[in-house]
Parts: structure tokens; sequence; C-alpha cells
């Protein structure tokens, strides 16, 4: 599910206009790496909600900004679990 959900944030990221050429599993999310600001992390995140059927707090975006390319989708995976088995 982690090649899905990664393939899922680049495409977004892609449409939201930023460049994944140089991203990996490794890239911070913020300004330390793919340089998302918190508008584009929050529309990230709904764009993630609406496909993977997870939910975020809304106060969540400025921890995503610390997070990794890796981190993120990790995080996806588990709440996406967590979501299909209640």
């Amino acid at each position: 599910m982690d090649s899905e959900i990664r393939q899922f944030l680049f495409d977004s990221l892609t449409v939201m206009k930023y460049s994944t050429a140089d991203m990996d599993d490794d890239t911070v999310l913020g300004p330390a790496g793919a340089d998302l600001e918190s508008l584009a992390l929050a529309e990230l995140s709904l764009r993630v909600e609406d496909h993977f059927g997870v939910r975020f707090d809304e106060d969540e975006a400025e921890r995503f900004a610390a997070m990794t390319v890796g981190e993120f989708c990790a995080e996806v995976a588990r709440r996406a679990q967590t979501a299909t088995a209640t």
C-alpha cells in the first residue's frame, strides 16, 4: 500500500505544480525539503483524506511539514488500515 500512497502523493504534488523529480522517501515535506507551505500541506491532506478514506485533525498540517515522504506514507497506510478495521 505504501507504493500506492507514494504514487498518489507524487501525482497530487505534480497537479499542485510541485516538482517531484528529486523527491524520495527521505525528502522532508516542509521547508527543509519539498518546501510545501501550510496551505499546500492542507490541500494535500484533503486529497489524501478523500482518496484513502482517512482523517486528519486540522492542526496536523504543521506536523506533516516535519515528516519525510516515507513517514507520511507510513502514517497514511497506518490510518487506512485502522479505518478499514473499524
